[in-house]
Formats: structure tokens, sequence, C-alpha cells
């Protein structure tokens, strides 16, 4: 007797623990069928939902042109082909650490320290999501997270390791900030429900909010996992990008200042160059962990996502490049800060008002005067209208856990300034609709129906899971036919 068919395959091939039905992943699939571009398609969807640092990228062209000698597949560097094509073990190349644990120390102003014997490689840093979370919880242990938060946590942390994420609730009346009041009480409810929490997750630099962590919350949450003798992972792939004050504070400052205000062993760190060089395609995640045996257990793990040879190769040397890394970082933070400003005035312009952030490569925006109703379906219908007809890919607060409706991350770094310009002039153009539509409704009592709400049958087409075109860096997997 055959096996039925609902068996035939695992819980997680069938489930849909990937989280890739969500109004995150929709945008993608609405910018994948219909990508803007300039010349050959104006009238496109922008893509305003990729976390993406474009505006650097030109640097680091014009280091690789000078030093050709970085990669294997030039002829100054093809004499180190045999050494770099043969087997190499999940360890890393020592250059390659040792120039990690630089560039990373850099990135935070040059106040915390990093061994390079504690890094650890990883497939970005989604495998080190997961890798640390396979380190530290079994299935159904839990971790706390603030919200709101970013969408693919539901995959990276949760979706093979069968870890929970629970939410601890910030609100916006003060900026979203991490109290130690809900803190403790989203521990509380998941104690009082029989849940084993083992952890807390936290982003500093925040993504999606832009805002980075002032000390004494750091040292709120470190004290807190301490006393309750639970981990505190720190996502840490933004620090390279606080484009102004206050100063950025890493976990390993506090650690450092004061050792015995924690025990160093509930203490990991997840690092990757894909924020702070502009590199998502280079594959570069990182665990840094204070806990021995979380290092050599992850370093394990980590044959099942290692960086290429060739990848460590050309980044030891450029993040060995002392000068370049200086002037790359100094030169980064000035164009992130030019652009967050430039977009930020122009939202400001049609009296659409941002969370006041300091770094990143977005910003959090409220919509909350466009929505129709203010709720979660109300929010939903906003974002159909702004995908659909405004054509501007930008990301929901409900996809990022955010229990307040009319929130959406927008962001700019992904972009040239004409692009940004054309998206600025379509979110001018909507508003001014929006605000008339809205004077007509008081007196009409009904919505304009020049802005449709409903969602017309081409974009529903759109949406189904097999999208008939894919942009190359969609986060979505394409089956091969």
């Amino acid at each position: 007797m055959g096996i039925p068919g609902d068996e035939i395959l695992s819980r997680v091939a069938t489930g849909d623990g990937h989280g890739e039905n969500t109004s995150y992943f929709d945008g993608w699939k609405a910018y994948d069928n219909d990508p803007f571009h300039p010349i050959h398609n104006p009238n496109g969807v922008i893509q305003m939902g990729l976390a993406e640092n474009q505006l650097c990228l030109d640097l680091m062209r014009d280091w690789i042109r000078k030093n050709p000698q970085a990669s294997i597949c030039t002829k100054e560097g093809v004499s180190e082909f045999e050494a770099i094509a043969n087997f190499q073990d999940y360890h890393g190349l020592p250059d390659f650490r040792k120039a990690i644990a630089k560039f990373m120390e850099k990135a935070r102003g040059g106040r915390a320290r990093f061994d390079p014997e504690r890094i650890v490689m990883s497939g970005g840093a989604t495998g080190a999501q997961e890798t640390i979370a396979f380190c530290l919880a079994n299935p159904g242990d839990a971790f706390l997270i603030p919200t709101p938060y970013y969408p693919a946590f539901d995959r990276d942390f949760r979706w093979r390791t069968g870890v929970q994420l629970l939410p601890i609730r910030c609100h916006s009346h003060d900026n979203f900030k991490i109290t130690e009041a809900e803190l403790a009480a989203a521990y509380r409810k998941a104690r009082d429900s029989k849940i084993r929490v083992k952890g807390i997750l936290i982003t500093n630099p925040s993504n999606p909010l832009g805002t980075t962590m002032d000390r004494e919350t750091l040292r709120t949450l470190v004290r807190f996992a301490n006393e309750e003798r639970i981990h505190l992972v720190c996502d840490e792939i933004f620090s390279g990008t606080v484009f102004d004050g206050p100063e950025y504070v890493s976990v390993a400052e506090i650690l450092q200042e004061d050792p015995s205000t924690c025990d160093g062993d509930l203490i990991h760190i997840v690092y990757s160059l894909s924020k702070d060089l502009g590199v998502p395609g280079f594959r570069v995640g990182i665990i840094y962990s204070y806990n021995d045996a979380v290092v050599s257990c992850a370093r394990r793990m980590s044959s099942f996502g290692l960086v290429s040879t060739q990848t460590q190769l050309l980044l030891a040397s450029m993040l060995g490049d002392d000068d370049f890394t200086t002037d790359l970082l100094a030169e980064s933070r000035r164009r992130l800060m030019h652009r967050h400003r430039a977009f930020t005035a122009g939202l400001e312009g049609v009296g659409i008002r941002c969370l006041q952030s300091n770094a990143g490569l977005f910003c959090w925006m409220s919509l909350k005067p466009l929505l129709k109703d203010a709720t979660a379906e109300g929010e939903a219908e906003l974002w159909r209208v702004i995908v659909n007809e405004v054509k501007l890919n930008i990301s929901p607060g409900s996809s990022f856990h955010c229990t307040e409706p009319g929130w959406f991350r927008a962001c700019f770094a992904n972009m040239d300034e004409e692009t940004m310009e054309t998206a600025l002039r379509r979110i001018r153009t909507f508003v001014r609709r929006a605000n008339d539509a809205a004077t007509a409704a008081k007196t009409k009592k009904r919505w304009d129906t020049s802005l449709r709400l409903s969602l017309p049958r081409r974009f529903e087409e759109m949406t189904v899971l097999t999208p008939r075109l894919m942009s190359p860096r969609s986060p979505l997997v394409q089956a091969a036919t």
C-alpha cells in the first residue's frame, strides 16, 4: 500500500513556515512581474522593499581595478589559484578572519574589540541566524523579540529550527523603544504559558526602524539576560550604516565595559557584509560568540554554508587595506545621510512623517492619515493601492508584526537619485489625490472612485506563487524546469 499523498513529503516541504505568503513577499512578486526601468519600463513598480546599500559600490569597483592581485581571476592573482581552489577547512582563511575582526571594530568606531579566533563564517546573515538558533535552543523553545521586527526572521530563525519568536510589545508613543516593563511582561506571559524562553533576539541598529539602542537599554537587556539565565542575540548587520548621532553602541562595548555585569557565555553577535559593504551576493555572514561551546558547534555547522575561499581572498585583501576601509565607511555614512535627508524632506513636503532615525537603509514612515480605516484591513487596502496603482513596493508594518496600523518601511539606498525622485513624485501625486478624495468624501459621504481600493484581477494573477519573471535579487525561490 502506497504512502498517502499528503505524507509523501515532509512537514517542512508542505508547510508554510518560510513565510513567503505574506505582504512582504507579495510586494516582491509585484515588482518581479513589472520591474521599473527608466527607459524600457518607466511605469513599472519601483523596488523600495529591498534593504540594499548600492551607494558606495563605485568605490569598491575602483579598489578592485587598482588591486587586481586580490582576485585569482586576473593574471596578477592567478598564481594563487591552486592554493585557493583546494579544500579549505571551516575555520576560514586566517587573513580573512583577521580582516573581518578588524573591520567589525572599525564599523563600531573602534570602541569594541573582536578576536579573530571567535569569528565563525556562515552563508549570509540568514545562515548565521539559523545556526545560532540551532546552537542555543531546541524545537518549541522561544526567543523574545521586540516589535516591529524584520519579517524574514520568521524564516531565518524559526522555519527549520522549530524555535518560536514571541513579541515584546513596543509602541510609537515612545518611538518603539524596548521598555523593561514590556520585556518582563513578555517573559512572564511565556512562562505562564509553559513556554521555555531561551533568549532575546534584537537588531541594533533596528530593522525596520532605522534607530540605534541607547546604552541604558542595552544594559537593561544584558542585565535581564543575566538574571534570568537566558541568551541575548544581537543582530548588528547595520552597524556600519549609522550616519547620524547618537553614537552607536554595540553590545560588545557593554560587555567590555564591565564583564561582571553579565556572563559572556550568554552574549552572541550576528554580523554580515551585506549592508555595510552592500555585497549581499557574496553571502558573508558572521557569528561572533563569547561562548566557547557555541563557537565550536557553530564552526562545525558552518560546513553547510561556508564562504567560498575566492571570496575570502578578495575580502581579506580589501578589508585589510586600512586607508581604504576608513575612507569607505566615512563616505558611506556621508552618502547615507544625504540620501536620508533628501528622501525624508521629500516626504515631509506632502505631510508624511517618519520616525526620527539615524541608521539603516530605510525610513519607517507613517501613512496613518491615508488609511480608510485604522485597522489591519485598512492598512492592507492602502498597501494594495500603493503597489498596484502608485507602483511602489513599500512594505506594510503588519508584515513586520507592528500592531499599530499605518506604518510602512521604505528603502532608499538601493537606487540612484533619479529613481528616488521618480518615487517621490509618485508619492506626492498619490497623497494629493488622497487628500482631494478625503475632502470630497466629507461632502459625498463616500470614497472617491478614482482611488479604487479593490484588488484588480491583473494584480491577483501577479501574486500567484508561480511568478513569470523573477528579478536577479529576488529572495524567492524559483523552481528549475
